[in-house]
């Protein structure tokens, strides 16, 4: 997208009004028959049951058509592993084969785990913030999405996000990022991650909702969120969390 054409687009979506886009914003995340006012989602991570198999990986890049290449994801594993000189070395999975993209010698390694990542659904979202036409939203059951008729591709909610959880698709121009499968779990279907999981790492479940295992595991466990200094409010939950993720 050319110059002239990026500024058209742009102050063409800026001049819709407030009530009009409220409206649009409201149909677009509502499916019929749903009502979000009575969800409210997050999701669990145990990092203690991940294996590192990538099969959540997979799972992500079936179910919302990702770009096959293999720097784009919408949700990733990480590897960390701890030196015996207390160096940290954190490696990206690749999710079709289990491979690691750097090796270390077993002998130099103190201890090693894997780390699930994706889209931290914030309560406080910086993305939401510097979009400058409302692309990307927060739902009312909790969940941020980006509207690709509206998207510019201007970036700004890929830089301003903390977790390195959006990308630019190569071929619509417009950020993606995890929607917690909102079109799975708006018809009370767990997220594709989720469901694949051989060990149940991963926990989703409705705050609204006694029963839901995601808030057992909250009431049980000692939880942990990604970067909290940063005031995000994060939605997704780590146990057994060691210090040295970042």
């Amino acid at each position: 997208m050319n110059r002239r054409n990026f500024v058209n687009k742009f102050f063409t979506l800026l001049a819709s009004t407030t009530v009009i886009s409220g409206f649009i914003k409201k149909a677009r995340a509502t499916p019929n028959g749903y009502d979000p006012t009575k969800h409210y989602y997050e999701m669990g991570i145990q990092v203690d049951k991940c294996i590192g198999c990538g099969t959540c990986m997979d799972a992500c890049k079936t179910e919302n058509n990702v770009p096959k290449e293999p720097f784009f994801f919408r949700t990733w594993v990480e590897r960390y592993i701890i030196k015996k000189d207390h160096s940290v070395q954190v490696q990206n999975i690749k999710g079709w084969a289990g491979e690691l993209t750097e090796k270390t010698t077993e002998s130099d390694v103190l201890r090693s785990f894997f780390v699930p990542k994706l889209c931290n659904q914030c309560d406080n979202p910086p993305c939401v913030q510097v979009c400058p036409v409302g692309a990307t939203f927060k739902t009312e059951d909790g969940v941020i999405l980006v509207d690709d008729t509206r998207c510019i591709g201007c970036r700004y909610c890929i830089q301003a996000c903390p977790y390195g959880a959006r990308f630019l698709h190569p071929e619509k121009s417009t950020a993606e990022k995890c929607t917690f499968c909102y079109h799975r779990i708006t018809k009370d279907l767990l997220p594709a991650c989720v469901e694949v999981c051989p060990t149940q790492a991963r926990i989703f479940g409705d705050k609204k909702s006694p029963a839901s295992p995601l808030n057992r595991f909250k009431h049980r466990s000692k939880i942990h969120v990604l970067k909290p200094a940063l005031n995000t409010e994060p939605k997704v939950y780590y146990s057994n969390l060691d210090g040295e993720v970042r």
